[in-house]
């Protein structure tokens, strides 16, 4: 039976997400390529950090001052969704053997589709930790709740949501970790805090990464 489940599950990803056809059709395939670049000129160490996921990571270009200590790859591409996390699976996760995953992303699956259901973005979600987990099953997972933002302020119950649901899942398994910012990142009187964000009001500045340093620090291994 569970032989069964394996293969209909490895059927359902090499049908619904091709990691490797048709690459150069995908609209984020010349930044696989620039992340492909750069390994070869600079080869990241195996074993290291892994960051994933949307431009909130992506624009986070100096990780290293903020974890010296630690040995980072950052494969983040700004605008990306869970789907295109699954997609690129086999070019910016497995390949780099890492110690520990850390993901930000399903923001942009909901505000770049008004249609898609939280229970959706869930099973994207879970879709992604079953591929990381058949292929790296020790390797440590964060998971960065999604932020508010002034910008997608509208979208905070949507937001709110879908991380309730990641959450359920997240404290059902020891190897996935749960890292609230939601509630760090607001004001006093419960809004998304102005001062934490770039002219955009979506992307963050120094003092909001302060903010993420300090709930990731003691998480991440070294």
């Amino acid at each position: 039976m569970k032989y069964n489940r394996l293969i209909a599950f490895i059927l359902f990803i090499a049908f619904h997400f091709p990691v490797l056809a048709q690459e150069n059709e995908h609209h984020f395939a010349n930044a696989i390529r620039e992340f492909r670049e750069i390994d070869k000129t600079n080869p990241p160490k195996p074993g290291s950090v892994l960051f994933i996921g949307s431009s909130s990571f992506t624009i986070w270009t100096d990780l290293e001052k903020y974890f010296p200590d630690i040995d980072i790859i950052n494969r983040a591409f700004g605008g990306s969704t869970l789907s295109d996390q699954i997609y690129f699976a086999g070019d910016i996760i497995l390949p780099y053997l890492p110690r520990q995953i850390v993901i930000y992303c399903g923001e942009n699956d909901l505000a770049f589709d008004d249609q898609l259901t939280t229970d959706e973005v869930f099973e994207r979600f879970l879709t992604l930790y079953k591929i990381i987990r058949s292929e790296l099953p020790d390797v440590s997972v964060l998971y960065v709740s999604m932020k508010p933002s002034p910008d997608r302020w509208h979208l905070a119950e949507r937001f709110f949501e879908a991380n309730r649901r990641i959450q359920r899942l997240i404290d059902e398994e020891q190897s996935l970790i749960y890292i609230d910012i939601w509630d760090s990142m607001l004001d006093s009187n419960g809004n998304p805090d102005p001062s934490l964000f770039l002219e955009d009001m979506l992307h963050m500045n120094e003092k909001g990464y302060d903010i993420w340093k300090k709930v990731l620090e003691d998480k991440l291994i070294k």
